[in-house]
């Protein structure tokens, strides 16, 4: 089913064990319509609290009930249209059910748009007073609290329900650009070492980019980026879009920068963004040398961008059909005890993952789902070991978002964006070391060796210059400065000179690879996963190294959800991100890891 050779299959041609069961979200789409239906026709009542939320505190409770009630109603139409439309983004159908569970999401901010300003209208000693006198109100203390913190920047209430009807037309870049990327792009195909015709998707671009043939790779490398350079200037007018909606909104609610924007929702100061490139500019040294050794071990006389990928130890062959990989996930996570087993077990046998790709399939993989129902995965599976870890890290986030929906109420249920890769990424860290412990083979273990460096490479090095893109492409908008196809293709071949160094040769076609990311669309997101990695890193040393309450703590970070902010959490987790010490210390395990390979060698 994963053979690149072979064109994508139909949906309908999916084995239905493979695909994930949306009936436990709503039994059919006329269900998910009728709760359109009632979640509209409910709108109005909302309205009765406006205007009346000085009057006591069990009018402000009720109030927050009922917004409770109607965005969790909102979140799974919402959820359960997207994923029928991330099935098959080209099915008209489920682009219209999207589109009407978007626009009624729009229409319940407007409605709710009056609640934020009229509560900080209120003094903070009359709020306090309410939650002294009212029992019940004090489930949204820490809500009330983090509102009190953003008080400076919340507007009037004309101006609240002004941005929120705004919001619908902020999201056209995003959309924009996913029916090009997701429904529209395709590639042209290449030729496989025997002559046969291979079809290029964005699901198997990695995969070929693995090759261990470089013609293939250098193929599948021209033949993905010709399809999105014949689209640059299209595609740049839609991130120079997005980028300033981000800058809109920002100004709009007296932020100094759209990043302080970003970050201030999870209380997030800047300097963690900044100290996050800074630690990573002191160690580019590392990746420099870490290009230099591929160059050397891949035998050539130039290195090339499209050899990024491809292992660096020759002859081993780490093919994992996905039932396999089912089981060597579960013995690598098997230091997060039984319970945790049990759950992933439930969930690979219950329908929470969709696994193949299929024509029109949208692309990557993620975790998601809504309150009071258990968590779903896509994937696009392939049969190779970075698969695996694809699975380890969406059921981290699965799981993840299944003990804090299971212990929080509805309104701390959603963890922190700041936190969400956390999860997934100890998931990965515990399986890298597992498989490290278990590998006898010494070609295998040096394999797995640089994949746990390509993790490094992947997710602390590359998603920091993703950060550092986004940090400079919103700076020059800032500035007042022209964003075009070429300014921001000059923009990013410096950064990749900047951050691979004199080993490799940069080719013209990377410039361009800030047009096919899709993170871009979800401003200064992606920092998280440089951020989640290092604190990973040492919460998955803490478990394996039998730390004292270490498993006890982490568990307890996984039910945390959103009740107090994510530095918060993690602190009390043992992880202090407000601090440079786990980035270092994860450059730290990257340089021994390196070291040793060099050794190896």
């Amino acid at each position: 089913m994963s053979n690149p050779s072979n064109s994508l299959p139909l949906r309908e041609e999916i084995d239905p064990k493979y695909k994930w069961n949306l009936k436990d979200l709503y039994p059919s789409d006329e269900a998910c319509q009728e709760d359109m239906k009632k979640l509209e026709a409910s709108l109005g009542d909302l309205s009765k609290f406006q205007n009346q939320l000085s009057n006591s505190s069990k009018v402000l409770l009720d109030c927050l009930v009922l917004n409770d009630k109607l965005s969790l109603m909102a979140e799974k139409i919402y959820v359960y249209s997207h994923m029928k439309f991330h099935e098959d983004t080209s099915n008209g159908f489920y682009q219209g059910l999207a589109d009407r569970a978007k626009s009624l999401s729009i229409k319940l901010a407007s409605a709710s748009s009056f609640i934020i300003p009229e509560i900080l209208s209120l003094s903070e000693v009359t709020l306090k007073n309410y939650l002294k006198e009212n029992e019940e109100l004090n489930l949204y203390a820490h809500l009330i609290e983090n509102l009190l913190r953003q008080k400076d920047h919340i507007l009037s209430k004309e101006s609240e329900q002004l941005l929120a009807e705004a919001s619908e037309l902020g999201q056209a870049p995003s959309n924009i650009f996913s029916m090009i990327n997701d429904a529209d792009m395709t590639f042209p195909s290449i030729e496989g070492e025997n002559g046969e015709k291979i079809e290029v998707t964005k699901g198997r671009f990695i995969q070929l980019m693995e090759n261990p043939n470089r013609k293939i790779r250098k193929a599948a490398f021209k033949s993905l980026y010709s399809s999105y350079i014949k689209q640059k200037n299209t595609i740049a007018a839609t991130y120079h879009g997005s980028i300033k909606k981000d800058v809109f909104f920002a100004r709009m609610r007296k932020y100094a920068s759209s990043l302080e924007y970003a970050l201030f929702d999870d209380n997030i100061p800047v300097e963690v963004y900044t100290n996050l490139i800074d630690s990573v500019h002191e160690a580019l040294p590392l990746m420099h040398r870490y290009v230099a050794l591929r160059k050397r071990l891949l035998g050539v006389d130039e290195l090339h961008m499209y050899d990024l990928y491809t292992p660096i130890v020759a002859d081993v062959d780490m093919k994992v059909p996905y039932e396999e990989a089912k089981e060597i996930v579960k013995e690598g996570l098997a230091p997060l005890g039984e319970e945790y087993i049990k759950i992933l077990e439930k969930g690979f046998k219950e329908g929470w993952i969709d696994v193949y790709e299929n024509k029109g399939k949208r692309s990557g993989a993620y975790s998601w789902g809504a309150y009071g129902t258990h968590p779903y995965v896509l994937l696009n599976y392939q049969d190779n070991i970075n698969n695996v870890f694809t699975l380890a890290h969406e059921m981290g986030h699965a799981l993840h978002s299944y003990y804090s929906d299971s212990t929080q109420p509805y309104v701390y249920a959603q963890y922190p964006i700041f936190l969400a890769e956390v999860a997934s990424t100890v998931n990965e860290a515990l399986l890298m070391q597992h498989l490290l412990k278990t590998t006898e083979d010494k070609k295998k273990r040096a394999y797995l060796m640089n994949h746990f460096m390509e993790q490094f490479r992947a997710t602390l090095f590359r998603q920091t210059m993703f950060a550092e893109f986004e940090k400079l492409t919103h700076e020059m908008l800032e500035k007042g400065e022209a964003i075009t196809a070429d300014s921001l293709a000059a923009l990013y071949r410096d950064l990749n000179i900047k951050y691979y160094g004199p080993h490799i040769v940069v080719d013209s076609e990377i410039d361009f690879e800030w047009a096919r990311i899709p993170h871009f669309y979800n401003a200064f997101y992606v920092y998280k996963y440089a951020t989640g990695y290092s604190a990973a890193i040492a919460l998955s040393e803490r478990i394996l190294n039998n730390e004292p309450d270490a498993l006890e703590d982490y568990m307890a970070f996984l039910k945390s959800g959103g009740s107090d902010y994510p530095i918060n959490i993690l602190k009390k987790a043992g992880v202090d991100m407000s601090t440079t010490e786990p980035v270092k210390k994860a450059l730290k395990v990257f340089e021994d890891l390196l070291i040793e390979m060099e050794k190896l060698q």
